[in-house]
């Protein structure tokens, strides 16, 4: 499962002797067309679904993995999203993020939150100033695997990114 696949930019990224489908979720009809249209490994079974990482009508424990990046800065509701991730993952699952958010920087964290009134109607909603991993682990994680940075050539304030693997806690 991918929440919020976009354009499907991951979809070549994924190893069909590792992965046999992929279910990707996106509000937006243009980004699912640009998703089914976008190159794939040979043999990787692709479904692009109407509808929002909030509110997922699939049954519980219904997947192995859920993808989740650069999604949960611009959803209405991250806690909503983590915890629809949280109930589709089976016991097992894992949960594979990279996202950008809150800086831990105070100077950069308050440029964020300067910047954020007039960047978040200009960027397609995209919030700067989420923490990233905190709001993964108060969802009921364990994240096993962290990295966290500045984007290269990215402005600091637009540019922290956390990338990591959780579990169900």
């Amino acid at each position: 499962m991918e929440l919020g696949i976009g354009g499907g930019l991951n979809l070549p990224f994924y190893d069909p002797a590792r992965v046999a489908s992929v279910t990707g979720v996106d509000p937006s009809e243009g980004l699912r067309d640009r998703a089914l249209a976008a190159p794939r490994p040979e043999g990787l079974k692709v479904e692009v679904l109407a509808g929002e990482a909030e509110h997922l009508d699939f049954a519980d424990q219904s997947f192995d993995t859920v993808v989740c990046t650069f999604t949960l800065c611009s959803v209405h509701t991250p806690e909503a999203v983590l915890a629809e991730a949280r109930r589709v993952l089976k016991p097992e699952g894992r949960f594979l993020f990279c996202e950008h958010g809150l800086a831990p920087d105070p100077k950069v964290a308050a440029w964020q939150k300067r910047i954020e009134p007039f960047w978040t109607p200009l960027a397609g909603g995209c919030h700067l100033t989420r923490p990233v991993g905190a709001s993964i682990a108060s969802a009921g994680f364990t994240i096993d695997a962290h990295q966290a940075f500045y984007m290269p050539k990215a402005p600091r304030p637009l540019g922290w990114c956390e990338l990591g693997a959780a579990r169900i806690a």
